[in-house]
């Protein structure tokens, strides 16, 4: 008889997700049905009311200054170059950025670079990799307009301190936005508190929703342009795209039954609170970490403390190649890992593993600590 699987991708995407939000598929199915503003009848309405609340749950959730401003994305990628490319970028502008952004900062940027001539420069780090505000003001140029920063790697798990950096960046007039893609909904987030002006997040990772959900949440004075223009249920005679939100930004139909999942989702961390469910992971992190330590093929990358890290740990065995290296924990122990640059390169270029990468274990709010036990059983195998 097979083991049980043991899933450690949470940082690709949350696994399992709660009852309610499997559930919320079917009842949006059967109860509700209609596209959001394209209608008076009752399931119209309910539609609405679905995407209402949970504008209204997620700016609760981030202390974002008004739910009107939070606006629905396909997902963190989605949100992310919204935000950057819905800019007024004029030539030799630069922006600045940590040496763990993903692909889905750094490829929007470099497009800017290439199309419309921006510089892009980079933060000073330690050896942990978390930003060194002090020194902030070197790495400034006369015509940095954005500080874009990953809250937490999705490499490392480094957290960086976005709250310092914000009231840098404020301090500064700069425009602040943050990837919240490995944060929200496992690491307490405060938008007016940490000063950021633009906040990207996926619904699928740590707010436990379906895939094909994120959102990008707009600061009161942020404007962006539209990327996309068409249909919106409102204003119907008007050639142009809306000018107020929601509507300046989100075009076409909505994917109704996601965000409902997305709602119970946000409804589930609201409830178990975002506070316990860093400290359970924490926990894990503190029960694997030691259990690594036995391990003298094992080399993990990035920060020792779990205060300073998110649920996430790269590693790599010996020389090996990560890919084998997960391919072994699935044939061994049933264990699903990512291997690779996980769309971050210049983060493993920061630690050393590029070009092949690690192999990573991501910890979500269902994992155990019986399930941390045999994943270290299944690592200790690899010896053999």
């Amino acid at each position: 008889m097979k083991s049980p699987e043991l899933y450690f991708d949470n940082a690709a995407t949350s696994w399992p997700k709660p009852p309610a939000v499997v559930k919320s598929l079917e009842v949006y199915d059967r109860e509700v049905g209609a596209s959001a503003g394209r209608g008076a009848y009752p399931r119209a309405q309910a539609s609405g009311e679905i995407l209402a609340g949970c504008r209204t749950a997620l700016a609760r959730l981030m202390n974002a200054p008004d739910p009107r401003r939070v606006i629905f994305t396909l997902n963190c990628s989605d949100a992310l170059n919204l935000a950057i490319h819905g800019l007024p970028w004029r030539r030799g502008d630069r922006v600045l950025v940590t040496p763990f952004e993903h692909n889905s900062v750094l490829r929007p940027l470099h497009a800017l670079k290439v199309r419309r001539g921006i510089g892009i420069d980079v933060m000073p780090v330690d050896a942990d990799g978390r930003v060194l505000v002090e020194k902030l003001p070197g790495a400034l140029k006369a015509r940095t307009r954005l500080i874009a920063c990953v809250h937490a790697s999705n490499v490392t798990g480094v957290i960086q301190p976005v709250a310092e950096v914000g009231t840098f960046s404020r301090r500064k007039g700069i425009l602040f936005l943050v990837d919240a893609a490995q944060s929200a909904g496992a690491i307490p987030i405060d938008m007016q508190a940490m000063k950021i002006d633009l906040l990207a997040f996926p619904g699928h990772k740590s707010l436990l929703g379906p895939l094909g959900t994120g959102a990008l949440v707009l600061g009161k004075e942020i404007d962006l342009d539209p990327l996309r223009q068409g249909g919106t249920g409102s204003l119907s005679e008007i050639e142009v795209q809306p000018d107020f939100y929601p509507d300046r930004l989100e075009t076409g139909s909505h994917n109704a039954p996601g965000l409902l999942g997305l709602w119970e989702g946000v409804n589930f961390v609201s409830k178990r609170g975002v506070g316990a469910i860093r400290r359970h992971e924490r926990a894990l992190l503190d029960q694997f970490m030691e259990g690594l330590s036995s391990l003298s093929s094992v080399r993990i990358f990035g920060p020792s403390h779990s205060a300073h890290r998110a649920a996430v740990v790269s590693l790599r065995w010996g020389e090996e190649d990560p890919r084998r290296t997960a391919a072994r924990l699935w044939e061994r122990g049933r264990v699903m890992v990512r291997a690779g640059l996980h769309c971050a390169p210049w983060a493993h270029k920061q630690i050393g593993t590029f070009p092949q990468g690690t192999f990573r274990f991501s910890f979500g709010p269902f994992v155990t600590s019986k399930q941390i036990d045999r994943a270290l059983a299944a690592l200790r195998t690899l010896n053999k």
